[in-house]
């Protein structure tokens, strides 16, 4: 009896086929073990590659298309789709198209702008900020967000250096517009958000909104000719001093709205915005990036960690936004059981710390931090696509051709980068830390600020590896793995040289903030007469009911920190000063010192002959100025 076998016989694969199955699995294993990121990359890569070939083929078709123009085809398309959710309130793209219109009418009416002025935007987070955006962006104006939190000389600093025709105030502002009024230039027309007005010659913006009609404005008012056309000022934060209006072109909003796309958002997510939205993170990348996706965004006035997750359960939240210590705050909440009852999945944004990451994901489950690097006012951007704990981003050889950056020599006494004999800048090596500079070119301009060519061409390095050559200083410190992951280090001014040692002031707080009394740290540097560079300076907040202990603080920074890190200075605060994208303001510290005649926190003096952090008398401070106290 013939077998199954003979009857069926099996099909005999090729003896070609085992070999290339090896082959294959081969080369997976060889792609796995020398090149793990490969495919991250790729997709990565893909992404940015579509993007802006969308981009060249809008420039070939004679187009210029912006994000204000996505978003009148947004209400066009999906007009009962809801845009914005405030307050429990929702406003459709419907609703925010028609309202912006309603404003644009308004100043077409009222006042004689022309395509290209400038007016200066104090409101805070609220829908009539978008929509004020908006409809001033129909007549063709240039937009300055200013930051609510900056009063009297630097708020007026802010005004004047944008040069607006009008500025227009929100309701809840109108204390900081009356510090600022009577030193206002007298060329500034004054719009409050208001029905009724108690200050002379300030005109109501309210009532008019309500009998203006909803047309669109003649849209040659907001057709831009060029992506490169100024659309918006944002200012700097001012960490370190003044701050500066930034230029935003059509095409850092278009690439900053393309932020949400690249990390994997999608229309059908929701995204929760708490920062302030004159910033950069939370207009572009908030509002620019929902218009991109046609997605929902969840607005709120200001951010609070106890309703944080809450507000993410109640609007089904799946895209948070981060800045500075925001992730931090979250941690240090009071532990709940239902933390981890909710739907968000990416969390967007910069500046978290190691630990805090780590924290954070052990804390509220699976969430993907997606970590980036940029400046308001830069051109160049990291995005760290693949979850490397502590990394801003990865670069590879396809990643340089399309945004040409470099890591160099920096010399910190002098606050300049490093030339050699030849006048040329040197590159660091990998694994070292050297100031990101990024190269300047028609594919990646920098606009530098309004109203102050000095500060533009500070921020620009001539002829730095070749004749002719352009790049933008940064002012950031990074370094480059051997794998081409890359790390924030600091910035330029958060960073002093003290005994021949360059010293970092995250590096410092990250050690003191590591004692169970400290709940935050803020380090700097101060001069002291007849020393070379700055001495280290913390300013500390303490934990709730916890007391500071000088003993275990001396123990902890000599343990942890090289001798000529150690902070010789100490100041207690009760509340520590921050800028309104949560990043801590150093400026007036520095300014202030250590004097304990000028200042009435306490003070502490790192006193190495009794190995002890002592009272900063009047005495002791008089000591150190004449040289007496040896540091």
């Amino acid at each position: 009896m013939r077998g199954w076998d003979d009857l069926y016989p099996l099909p005999v694969p090729p003896s070609w086929v085992p070999g290339a199955a090896v082959g294959i699995l081969s080369l997976h294993f060889v792609q796995k073990l020398l090149f793990p990121y490969f495919w991250a990359d790729l997709r990565y890569l893909l992404k940015v590659f579509t993007y802006g070939l969308r981009m060249e083929m809008y420039r070939l078709q004679g187009r210029v298309v912006t994000v204000l123009d996505k978003f009148v085809k947004l209400a066009e398309k999906q007009p009962q789709k809801p845009f914005l959710i405030y307050e429990g309130t929702v406003h459709t793209y419907e609703d925010v198209d028609r309202r912006s219109n309603r404003i644009a009418q308004v100043f077409l009416q009222h006042e004689a702008l022309k395509k290209g002025d400038t007016v200066a935007l104090l409101m805070g987070n609220e829908p009539d900020f978008i929509h004020m955006w908006f409809g001033l962006a129909k007549l063709g104006c240039v937009v300055a967000f200013l930051n609510f939190n900056v009063r009297f000389r630097s708020l007026l600093h802010c005004v004047s250096s944008c040069e607006p025709k009008i500025l227009v105030v929100g309701a809840d502002l109108l204390g900081t517009l009356e510090e600022i009024l009577p030193k206002l230039q007298k060329d500034v027309s004054v719009w409050i958000m208001t029905k009724d007005s108690a200050f002379p010659n300030v005109h109501t913006l309210l009532d008019k909104i309500e009998a203006a009609s909803e047309d669109p404005v003649p849209v040659n008012r907001c057709s831009a000719n060029s992506l490169k056309s100024a659309v918006l000022y944002i200012f700097t934060s001012g960490t370190t001093g003044l701050p500066k209006a930034a230029v935003i072109s059509h095409l850092q909003i278009l690439k900053g709205a393309a932020g949400l796309w690249a990390f994997g958002a999608t229309s059908e997510d929701i995204i929760y915005i708490t920062l302030p939205l004159y910033h950069s993170a939370a207009s572009l990348l908030g509002i620019g990036g929902c218009i991109e996706l046609g997605a929902t965004c969840v607005l709120k006035k200001k951010f609070s960690a106890s309703q944080f997750w809450s507000d993410c359960r109640r609007y089904n939240v799946t895209v948070i936004q981060y800045i500075g210590e925001l992730c931090r705050y979250l941690c240090n909440q009071p532990v709940k059981e239902e933390e981890k009852n909710h739907k968000v999945r990416l969390a967007v944004g910069n500046g978290v710390r190691n630990d805090v990451w780590r924290e954070f994901l052990d804390r509220f489950g699976a969430v993907k931090i997606c970590e980036f690097y940029g400046a308001t006012e830069g051109n160049i951007c990291f995005m760290n696509h693949t979850g490397k704990i502590g990394s801003v981003g990865r670069t590879n050889f396809f990643y340089k051709l399309f945004f040409p950056f470099d890591l160099i020599k920096y010399d910190f006494q002098k606050d300049e980068p490093i030339r050699n004999k030849h006048g040329w800048c040197e590159k660091v090596k990998k694994g070292e830390t050297g100031l990101l500079i990024s190269k300047v070119n028609a594919k990646n301009p920098f606009f530098g600020y309004a109203g102050n060519k000095r500060h533009t061409e500070k921020k620009l390095l001539y002829e730095v590896f070749k004749k002719g050559d352009l790049y933008f200083n940064t002012g950031d410190l990074m370094f480059q793995d051997h794998d081409n992951f890359l790390y924030f280090w600091d910035r330029i001014g958060d960073t002093f040289r003290w005994k021949g040692e360059n010293v970092a002031t995250t590096e410092v707080s990250d050690v003191i903030v590591m004692l169970d009394f400290i709940q935050e740290a803020n380090v700097y540097g101060v001069s002291v007469p007849d020393h070379e560079g700055k001495a280290g300076m913390a300013s500390l907040i303490l934990k709730h009911n916890a007391s500071l202990d000088l003993e275990q603080m001396y123990k902890q920074v000599v343990t942890y920190l090289p001798s000529y890190a150690c902070p010789l200075f100490l100041r207690v605060q009760e509340k520590m000063e921050m800028t309104g994208t949560f990043k801590q303001q150093k400026f007036r510290l520095v300014d202030e010192g250590f004097n304990p005649s000028t200042i009435t926190d306490p003070l502490y003096f790192l006193d190495n002959s009794k190995k002890a952090y002592v009272l900063l008398t009047k005495e002791l401070h008089e000591m150190i100025l004449s040289g007496k106290m040896k540091l």
